[in-house]
């Protein structure tokens, strides 16, 4: 057998070094992964002054070879609707569709590829439902699991029909993911079981978000009055009903027990019109170093009740040792134990009350943010994941040679 650096093609709906969220982080990381293992080419959907970009790290260089333009493709009509609801196979189900001539032009080339590498369902729900060979599809999130968690968050009786019908469609396309593709990637085990279960027999492997180790372990310098803190993206709606809920519902109790308590809000939109009404409520925009903000919370919040996939919030509070009270859907895909690396509270009360606890009891809360730090070390930062990447792309090289030359990887 002949052993060979592969070629891999890397198609993405985000170009990573355009803003920080959780999306783009582990976009870039699975990226960095993969050029370790292989010489690759990046293609971005959707934006078009990606083409030519670049970005140098010690011992690498990320280019992007050429982007794709992507025009809106709109189910609007009632038969365009009735068969996106009925028809799992039907094209564009994410209502975007890349330029006339990009399947060919991705056709053309793929077999100068060992392995095509789809970022999320999206990149290639955007091009006509076909089947990829030697092909890894990377879910970061589920769309089925997250309108099933906008039922569980109530939203009347048209919304939850809607919802539901929504969420039966998409359940139909997760299971035709086994025909399309070679191997597929999730960032949970929980998110493997709800495939498995949905008959799926291709290899699932479980890529985990993370976030990059801090070059210096921090250092807390908790300030008073204390600070809860939320950092987040306002324009993702997830983000914004969780905040609007916390402020609503469980910031009113808090103010009560601790008056002095203030509410600080980071990341883009949070000090503009998205921002929630509430007293002694900050919004401080995007931060340049959010670091040095998060090291004077008491406690940094995840109040999500709707979504899919895993928070990197999580990683990156722990990635700070900044105490952590979230949703257990918040928390989805950790596998951590109430108390001991986090507090987990569903209802209004117990969510207020579990901040409380972290603000009057600072020791208690250093220490399980110190267990969460040695969790974090050991399983979520891209170092600890990138064995996870390499997993899967191995794999799929393996079962996409059995007919032809094999490709070997040597991280």
């Amino acid at each position: 057998m002949t052993s060979h650096k592969p070629r891999i093609l890397y198609v993405t709906p985000v170009w990573p070094r355009r803003t920080a969220t959780g999306v783009h982080v582990r976009a870039l990381n699975v990226l960095r992964a993969l050029q370790q293992i292989g010489t690759v080419e990046v293609v971005v959907l959707g934006d078009e002054y990606a083409t030519g970009a670049r970005f140098s790290e010690p011992g690498r260089e990320i280019k992007v070879a050429y982007s794709i333009q992507v025009t809106p493709q709109r189910n609007s009509g009632f038969i365009e609707k009735l068969r996106w609801t009925l028809d799992p196979t039907a094209n564009y189900p994410c209502g975007c569709q890349a330029e006339d001539g990009a399947m060919d032009r991705i056709l053309a080339t793929l077999k100068e590829f060992d392995l095509i590498w789809f970022f999320k369902p999206r990149s290639s729900d955007m091009f006509p439902n076909t089947t990829w060979p030697r092909s890894v599809l990377d879910i970061d999130d589920l769309e089925s699991r997250y309108e099933h968690s906008k039922l569980r968050a109530g939203g009347g009786l048209l919304e939850d029909f809607l919802t539901i019908r929504r969420q039966l469609a998409w359940k139909r396309r997760e299971k035709l993911f086994g025909h399309r593709f070679t191997t597929l990637t999730v960032c949970s085990e929980e998110d493997r079981e709800y495939l498995t279960r949905l008959g799926l027999r291709v290899p699932i492997h479980v890529i985990p978000n993370g976030v990059e180790r801090p070059s210096v372990e921090p250092i807390r310098n908790v300030t008073l009055p204390p600070r809860i803190g939320f950092i987040a993206p306002f324009e993702y709606f997830p983000n914004r009903d969780g905040i609007h809920w916390f402020v609503k519902q469980c910031w009113p109790r808090i103010k009560f027990q601790v008056p002095d308590a203030r509410l600080r809000l980071a990341g883009p939109g949070s000090d503009g019109p998205l921002k929630p009404l509430g007293r002694d409520v900050d919004g401080l925009g995007w931060l340049s170093s959010p670091s040095d903000e998060i090291k004077t919370w008491s406690l940094m919040i995840v109040p999500i009740r709707v979504g899919g996939g895993t928070r990197v919030k999580i990683a990156y509070g722990f990635s700070q040792k900044c105490p952590v009270v979230s949703t257990s859907l918040g928390a989805y895909g950790y596998r951590v134990q109430s108390g001991c690396e986090m507090h987990l509270a569903d209802s209004a009360e117990a969510f207020a009350d579990a901040c409380i606890r972290v603000i009057r009891e600072p020791e208690k809360a250093a220490q399980m943010a110190e267990r969460a730090w040695c969790q974090y070390l050991e399983k979520w930062t891209w170092e600890a994941i990138q064995p996870s990447v390499w997993a899967a792309a191995e794999d799929c090289l393996r079962r996409s040679s059995q007919n032809s030359s094999k490709a070997h990887v040597t991280p």
